[in-house]
């Protein structure tokens, strides 16, 4: 069931399934819940959707989290507007507004790859949003789009001649299987639940691509990691793979974070929350243990 106006009423805490947040007139983000307890917000990569995180979702909220799932614009079931901003800074700002509309503070953040640069944004932007922050292969990026896509998305105009979804999903397939370090999960129906989005909009999903393509951001992250207060947790797959962070992005995260762990995930690749979901809860439970204070001590 979708829900929509009410939202700005009613406290997330009481809502659960699927619904829509708007932002702008033309700007809405997709949501989905569930569970109970402490929030914890999960935010999709660039080639995600809420239907990636379908193995987490359960150990979460079996370990007591109320999980918030938001789709950034032009990601899964969210708006893809043709004239909107799609630089990471706006993105963040979108997740801040749905996060104010639901009534969410202090939660913690777990995001994957280019949803982690917008997680990284939104703690320093938004410090009495986020509590912690697991970033799965997602280091502080300062843009959008790398450049490997770039150049890949000067065939956007053609992609309906040259196959339009056939073509989208062999290059998805594609990519999962050369980004994972086990890449048994990568079946038929996998690579369906991560195109579903482009199956429905084709056309909106390209333009919103070529916008991130695009798009400039308004100042840059490196000089701002120094104000982000709450832990970082960074899983990173140990098998060799496609995407994920760089040295030099791990050595700018330690060098300039109050608290920064990484906690590498042998045989994993850049899904780690597809390849071993149990890998992440973990980390967000090691978060958890990480921020909470000892209890004091009873005098003898």
């Amino acid at each position: 069931m979708w829900l929509l106006p009410f939202l700005m009423l009613v406290d997330s805490a009481q809502v659960s399934g699927k619904f829509v947040v708007p932002v702008t007139q033309t700007e809405s983000l997709a949501v989905e819940t569930a569970g109970q307890g402490e929030p914890l917000v999960l935010i999709p990569g660039l080639f995600g959707s809420a239907f990636g995180f379908r193995k987490l979702v359960p150990l979460l909220v079996q370990a007591g989290y109320r999980t918030i799932v938001i789709e950034p614009l032009g990601i899964g079931s969210s708006a893809r507007p043709a004239k909107a901003n799609y630089s990471l800074t706006a993105q963040a700002d979108r997740i801040a507004a749905v996060l104010d509309t639901l009534n969410v503070r202090d939660a913690v953040l777990v995001a994957h790859s280019m949803g982690g640069a917008e997680a990284f944004r939104l703690a320093y932007r938004r410090p009495d949003l986020v509590r912690g922050l697991v970033s799965i292969e997602g280091g502080p990026t300062e843009s959008a789009i790398t450049p490997e896509f770039k150049r890949a998305l000067r065939l956007a105009p053609w992609i309906k001649l040259l196959g339009g979804m056939k073509l989208i999903r062999r290059k998805i397939r594609s990519l999962l299987l050369q980004s994972s370090g086990d890449s048994s999960w990568v079946t038929d129906e996998v690579v369906d639940g991560y195109t579903a989005g482009a199956s429905r909009n084709l056309n909106g999903t390209l333009r919103a691509y070529l916008a991130m393509a695009s798009s400039r951001e308004p100042e840059r992250l490196a000089p701002h990691l120094a104000e982000i207060r709450c832990p970082v947790r960074l899983p990173a797959g140990g098998v060799p793979h496609q995407g994920g962070v760089g040295a030099a992005e791990r050595a700018l995260l330690e060098r300039t974070l109050r608290s920064f762990t990484l906690d590498s995930v042998p045989g994993a690749g850049h899904f780690i929350y597809e390849e071993q979901p149990a890998a992440v809860a973990a980390a967000v439970e090691r978060l958890h243990v990480a921020r909470t204070p000892p209890r004091p001590r009873r005098a003898p």
